[in-house]
Order: structure tokens, then sequence, then C-alpha cells
């Protein structure tokens, strides 16, 4: 009876899968949704780069601020139902931005926006959990990531397309729709657990199977909280989140698309396009990034320090040459600059789930997942703080030189996630 009804759990977990990955779509969309519109809100709504680096950052405040409440939420009203609630937020806050008359609604949407997707990513992981395998996790991150730049894609050239067509405000409206869609399809498609349908866990399964693993022993929230900031290699990669992901989302996220429209005087297609390239880091670098830790150097720390070092060369070449360089030179760039700020994520998380138990994963990856978030909080407004210190072109654009300080800003940031990558404890075992 069990085996039967064993083939509709693992078929049933990937329609799961697919309903959470739209959700999941929606939040990288959201969060880098900004840079291709930054000019347009500066414009609509008369305001300075300073008002829209916060604009952009409160989405991060308010995603960081939620990280603790997400697992308390997930453990007692339940993920299914803190998916759902929160992502009607998220909806309506979409929308209100798109109707904005002011900038002070804007902001209204916006926090909605933030406190509405803050809570997809900890639930899906909890519901993983049970629909899932321990040693699945790994690739179901890799695909969930791989999903995170297809939203990313949409958020750089297909939001530049639509805009040029239908406005920046019809965009967020229809977004606010959809999103609307995806509440009804989690609501009446996911489930927490297998036995919400009535079906054997997956423990029963392999215990069926004779492939139980070892009891799960509960640790108490404070016990594990507490075994999370004190262990010392905890923070390199904590701190190392905060400047990768600062750098990734203060450029990346908003200033990487007037840069190139006032710099290279790209139009916002074109900058759209050379963006992309963000996406199809993420998609196609994230996968091979984890085959390549496990299988080829059987090491985290080494591909980590790799990927930052490259990182850091990156912003050298892209500090001496602000704006010498070619159009398929930027798209190679902003390519190796996703796979060396945003995949390499991956092994970030791979290494905190490895420095501790089974049973504070949860605990470990809540506190953890605090610091990218506080990285964009502060680097989207400090780089606008920034870009209005220098005056303003004819053209109404920031000059070269302040972007020049700009990315100054972020090379001194990438020395210091290099020398985090450093002080990281090996993880990888045989």
């Amino acid at each position: 009876m069990i085996q039967d009804l064993a083939g509709k759990v693992m078929r049933f977990r990937w329609l799961i899968f697919i309903v959470l990955a739209l959700a999941y779509f929606f939040v990288y969309f959201h969060r880098l949704s900004l840079s291709v519109v930054a000019n347009d809100l500066i414009t609509d709504f008369q305001t300075t780069a300073s008002v829209m680096g916060f604009l952009g950052s409160i989405y991060f405040y308010c995603y960081a601020v939620m990280q603790f409440p997400a697992g308390l939420l997930s453990d007692s009203l339940g993920p299914r139902k803190s998916v759902t609630f929160f992502l009607i937020i998220a909806s309506a806050g979409s929308i209100i931005f798109g109707f904005a008359p002011t900038i002070k609604v804007a902001f209204i949407g916006r926090v909605m926006v933030g406190l509405g997707v803050s809570m997809v990513f900890i639930p899906t992981m909890k519901i993983f959990s049970q629909w899932f395998r321990p040693h699945e996790f790994a690739f179901m991150t890799g695909i969930l990531n791989a999903v995170g730049g297809i939203g990313v894609l949409a958020a750089t050239w297909l939001l530049a397309v639509m805009t040029l067509v239908f406005g920046w405000r019809i965009c967020f409206e229809f977004i606010g729709c959809c999103t609307f869609v995806i509440v009804a399809l989690v609501w009446f498609v996911v489930r927490d657990r297998p036995e919400d349908k009535g079906w054997p866990s997956l423990a029963e399964i392999d215990n069926q199977k004779g492939e139980a693993s070892r009891p799960f022993k509960q640790i108490p929230l404070l016990e594990g909280a507490r075994r999370v900031v004190s262990e010392k290699y905890f923070w390199p990669v904590a701190i190392w989140f905060f400047f990768d992901c600062g750098i990734f989302f203060g450029f990346g996220a908003l200033w990487s698309g007037p840069y190139l429209m006032h710099v290279y005087k790209m139009t916002r297609a074109q900058a759209g396009t050379v963006l992309s390239m963000i996406a199809w880091g993420m998609i196609i670098g994230s996968p091979p990034l984890g085959f390549f830790s496990d299988k080829i150097m059987k090491s985290r720390k080494k591909p980590f320090i790799l990927c930052n070092l490259v990182l850091v060369i990156e912003l050298i070449i892209l500090s001496i040459y602000p704006a010498g360089l070619s159009r398929i030179a930027l798209c190679i760039l902003f390519f190796v600059f996703s796979i060396c700020s945003s995949s390499v994520v991956i092994l970030g998380f791979t290494i905190i789930k490895e420095l501790f138990p089974t049973e504070i994963a949860g605990t470990s990856t809540g506190f953890v997942n605090l610091f990218p978030f506080l990285g964009g909080a502060v680097f989207m407004p400090l780089l606008g703080r920034v870009l209005d210190s220098y005056p303003k072109s004819h053209a109404g654009g920031y000059s070269l030189e302040a972007y020049s300080t700009l990315i100054l800003i972020l090379l001194g940031a990438s020395v210091l996630s290099l020398i985090c990558t450093f002080l990281t404890k090996e993880t990888f075992q045989n």
C-alpha cells in the first residue's frame, strides 16, 4: 500500500515545486526590477538618486527584518498559509506601486512588496524538507536559483521591452495581478507535507525500503541560535554575504542600468540586453558551479575563493576602463559578474549548511540569510548618495566621474569579501 502511494508522493512533489518556483520567480523579479525603470521613476516623481536608492533598499530592509519571523510563522501558522497570506500583500503592493501618484505612495507599495515576498524562501525550504530528501537539496537549490535567474531575466530584458511598450506603471500593475494567480495556485495545490493529503511521509517510504536515516534529535530554538552565533566560522561567511550581495544588489539590481544608459549612452532596451547577462549567469552558472565544487575541485573553499578573486579582477578592469568597453565585452563582464557575485551564494549556503547539524539547518540558514539583504539595504542608498555628491550632466544623467567613484567603492567591498573567503572553513567531506 505504501509503495503504491509513494509514486503519488514522488510525482506530486514536482507540482508543488513548480508552483513555489513560480512564486520565487516573482521574488527575484521584484528584487531587480528597479534597475531598468530607475530613470523613469526619478523623472516621474521628480526625485533624486539618494531617494531612489532608498526606494530600492526598502525592499531589502523589509526582507531582512522578516527573516526571523519567517521561520516562526512557518512553524506556527504553517508554510503554505504563510506564503499565501504574504503573497496577497505583495500582489496588492505591486498594484499600489503601479498606481502611485507620489513617491510616498510608491514607498508604501514597495514596503508591501518587500514584506510579501520575504515570506517565500524560508517557507519553501520548509516545504521542500517534507517533500524531498536531504541528499536532494543541493539539486533543488540549484534549480530554484536558476528559476531566480529567469526572474532576473524578466526584471531586466523583458521588463525593459514591456516598459517601452506599455510604460512602467502598467507593467507593475500586471505583475501584481499575475501574483494573485500564484496565490490561488499555492492555496489550492501546495500542501505542507505528504500527510496532509493522506499519503505516507518520506520517512515511512524510506523505512519501507530499508533506507531509514538516523533519528532526528530536536534542538531547542534558543540553543540552536546560541550554537550558530558562537561558531567562529559562521561570521566570515555572514560578513562575506553582506559585502558580496551588497555589490550584487547595489550595482546589478539598481545602478547598473543607469550606468549603462548614462556612461555608454544606451537606450533602455540596449541596457536591458546587457543586463540580461546577469540572469543568464545565474541560469547557466549555478548548476555547474555546484558540480565543480562536488566533483572537480572536491572543495567548498577553493571555488569560493576563486569566484571572489575573479570578481575583484573584474572590478579592477571596470575601474580602469569605466567607459571604454565594447558591447560584447560588457556582456561578458556582466555574465561573469553574475556567476561570481550571485551564483556563488550556492557555495555560501552550502558551507553554512555543512557547518552545523541538520537539526539546526533552518536556524543557521535564517540567521545567515539576514546578511545578504542588509548588504543590499546599505549599498543601494550609499551608492545613490555617492552619485548625488557629483553634479549631473547637461542631459540630466550622472557623470562618468560619479560612476568611477561608485566602482571604486564596489572594488573595495570585493576585496573585503575576498578576505572573508580565506577565513572560511573547508566543509567538504568525501
